[in-house]
């Protein structure tokens, strides 16, 4: 197929420091079996040489192939969302990108597919697992399989897939327009809430299509060892958890008009439920039809729950 035939993604990549495994990460895009992709780079004030790296590239692309921003300087949430908000951003589809994964080069193509039997109407994402790799690129495992529904009762306590996985639509653009840059946890979180709470789709891709860099410098790493498994547990029962809520709450309440019916009496119950007395924050996930993912994580959103933590 001719490029110009092809459907026009808009990659959107946030940067800070990312000097050390840039260039894969920009090299892996060349090696895209869908080709009609455009490179946003919004850059937070890099004190390495992202930015050199980002303008040898631009230089060899044309400013046409990849645009440089400079970004909030808000964090990565911000500066993710800093553009997918931005309405003068155009495209079929859009996917966001971190700077130091390797994409396989069916990556996109596999998402637009599927992105392409959907409804336009309808917000709808596609996101899956990811490879866990060493720093020289070794695969050490998976990301966790997820076989459960994608509802908005898991969305609210729940983030299931990396942003570097998601692929969306315009309908999804437009949600996130219409949202605005809010004080939220994560971008990737808030797109599959705010996707979710509205009537929109995500689906679930069980293959992976992405070398996920496990370094010390990764913002967010994989969360399949037992350690990890502890500090998650750790965090629930220590009250960040509930922080986060917080502030997701806080953030869909100021957008409430978009939500749902079903969502908004989800909202609602849970608001009430979770700052109650014992016995009803204890009948909270069943009356508010909670979840996650896994039946562990589902045991810790119950304790938490009786703790006063969610």
């Amino acid at each position: 197929m001719d490029n110009k035939q092809q459907p026009k993604i808009a990659i959107l990549m946030a940067t800070y420091n990312g000097q050390r495994f840039l260039s894969e990460q920009l090299d892996s895009f060349t090696q895209q079996t869908s080709t009609n992709w455009r490179l946003i780079a919004s850059d937070d004030k890099s004190k390495d040489n992202t930015i050199d790296i980002l303008k040898t590239y631009q230089n060899a692309w044309g400013s046409d192939k990849l645009e440089i921003r400079q970004g909030p300087s808000k964090g990565y949430c911000h500066n993710f969302l800093s553009m997918a908000c931005d309405p003068s951003i155009k495209a079929d589809y859009y996917a966001f990108s971190d700077q130091d994964d390797v994409w396989y080069p069916e990556k996109l193509q596999v998402a637009i597919d599927y992105l392409a039997t959907q409804d336009p109407t309808i917000p709808t994402v596609y996101c899956g697992r990811t490879t866990y790799v060493t720093e020289d690129l070794k695969m050490i495992g998976q990301s966790p399989l997820f076989i459960y529904p994608r509802r908005f009762r898991n969305a609210l306590v729940q983030s299931i897939a990396g942003g570097n996985t998601m692929v969306f639509n315009p309908a999804a653009k437009a949600l996130l327009e219409a949202t605005g840059n809010l004080n939220v946890v994560s971008h990737d979180w808030w797109l599959y809430i705010i996707v979710m709470a509205t009537g929109g789709k995500v689906t679930y891709d069980p293959n992976p299509y992405i070398y996920y860099r496990q370094h010390p410098d990764a913002l967010i790493g994989g969360n399949t060892s037992l350690a990890a498994i502890a500090e998650r547990f750790i965090m629930a029962i220590s009250g960040r958890f509930k922080q986060w809520n917080d502030i997701n709450i806080s953030a869909l309440q100021q957008c409430r008009h978009l939500l749902t019916d079903n969502a908004i009496e989800i909202l609602d119950l849970f608001l009430r439920l979770r700052n109650s007395h014992l016995l009803h924050r204890y009948r909270m996930i069943e009356v508010c039809g909670l979840y996650r993912q896994t039946r562990r994580g589902t045991i810790s959103l119950m304790i938490a729950a009786m703790l006063k933590k969610v």
